[in-house]
């Protein structure tokens, strides 16, 4: 099919939801599709080959920015991609924004519509019933089922079971091909050798930096290894370092995605230390429906897991491939934090089983084959026409 894909992203940039959505377009053309990517022009135009390599992507789809204004909140983005649509030529209008998705049901164009969080706002509330009110071929995914509880409580809507597909994220398996074990890992990147506690991802309220603080405060025989984040938050924490004189933390910064399965690798354990409230880029609290992208490549990595147990996390991970310990501020969860990391540590034979179990879980997950449901899907309600 032609497939239009319309984001709200700034590309390129370091959001989740910019990364998901190129991983969604190359999973699409590895499908064989036709794919045109429609993105607000609030960068300069950059090469296929910047996209590539800043996203660590193998193929990449034409690119098209549009003229966008933040005052309007992007309304005539929208306006600009549906007519750039259609000149397109686009069978398929595949977006995460409910306003573009209505707006192509109504010009009777198929939509699949992507949904990482509740609705902000009535007027988005609005945008999806309209959405939904639609009888043109439509498919809404969802990446945890507590999304779609959300998003059904929100809109005070019934969404129809046979166009609504559970679709977590997922990870390309082929970069996690291979990997050194730990040891050697680190000697690839030149890292302290040592028993490795890791983390990557950003750092923006919620994702655990305070507790990451205290814990490797408290365990200074431990090496801590804190992979990504913004620049003012990098430097931030490693002024704390410094003021601390902790020396047995690592931070890189942002490093490309093509060595990020490598860094994961060198870490003995893997942390996601969500706290109950955890902000998105975008501001909202994300904890009810979180499905971060960095879970499914903590688990095609193989290591030992230590997660904080949340309703949503519990969709993917449990105790047979994870640990999963208390979230909540770091006071009152630092303890068990703590002895979960010392015991997993000490215990090889349970970080292994526990990594090969992680392992075989996420084989079912990839970005392909989360696609393949996708289009599916969406065939059989194109055949139910």
């Amino acid at each position: 099919m032609k497939i239009a894909i319309i984001t709200n992203s700034r590309i390129p940039s370091l959001t989740a939801n910019s990364i998901q959505a190129m991983k969604v377009a190359q999973a699409l053309m590895q499908l064989g599709h036709d794919i045109k990517l429609f993105a607000p022009a609030e960068t300069e135009p950059v090469s296929k080959e910047t996209l590539l390599t800043h996203y660590g992507l193998r193929i990449t789809p034409d690119l098209e920015l549009l003229p966008s204004i933040k005052r309007l909140k992007r309304l005539d983005f929208i306006f600009h991609a549906q007519r750039a649509a259609k000149k397109f030529g686009a069978e398929l209008i595949y977006t995460w924004l409910p306003q573009s998705a209505a707006l192509g049901a109504w010009n009777g164009c198929p939509v699949v519509l992507e949904m990482h969080a509740d609705n902000s706002g009535r007027l988005g509330v609005w945008w999806m019933r309209q959405f939904w009110n639609q009888t043109t071929p439509k498919v809404m995914t969802v990446t945890t089922s507590a999304l779609r509880k959300a998003l059904e409580r929100s809109t005070n809507f019934k969404f129809k079971d046979e166009a609504v597909l559970l679709a977590p994220n997922g990870v390309e398996l082929e970069k996690y091909a291979g990997l050194p074990n730990p040891t050697e890992a680190r000697r690839q990147l030149n890292l302290k050798e040592g028993l490795t506690v890791g983390f990557t991802g950003h750092i923006y309220p919620g994702r655990g930096a305070d507790l990451l603080f205290e814990l490797a405060k408290q365990m200074p025989n431990v090496n801590f290894l804190w992979v990504g984040g913004t620049p003012e938050l990098v430097n931030f924490w490693r002024d704390k370092l410094n003021e601390a004189a902790m020396t047995n933390v690592t931070m890189t910064g942002f490093v490309k995605h093509e060595v990020i399965p490598l860094y994961q690798a060198a870490a003995d354990v893997l942390l996601m230390p969500y706290s109950r409230s955890i902000e998105a880029s975008s501001g909202q609290d994300i904890a009810e429906v979180i499905n971060p992208m960095k879970m499914f490549e903590y688990m095609a990595s193989g290591r030992g897991i230590i997660s904080a147990d949340l309703d949503s996390i519990r969709e993917v991970l449990n105790e047979r491939n994870a640990v999963l310990c208390e979230a909540g501020n770091w006071e009152s969860v630092i303890g068990n934090w703590k002895s979960a990391i010392e015991l997993l540590l000490v215990d090889e034979s349970r970080r292994s089983a526990l990594g090969i179990q992680a392992r075989q879980d996420v084989e079912q997950l990839t970005w392909v084959k989360r696609e393949e449901r996708v289009m599916e899907l969406l065939k059989e309600n194109l055949r139910g026409l």
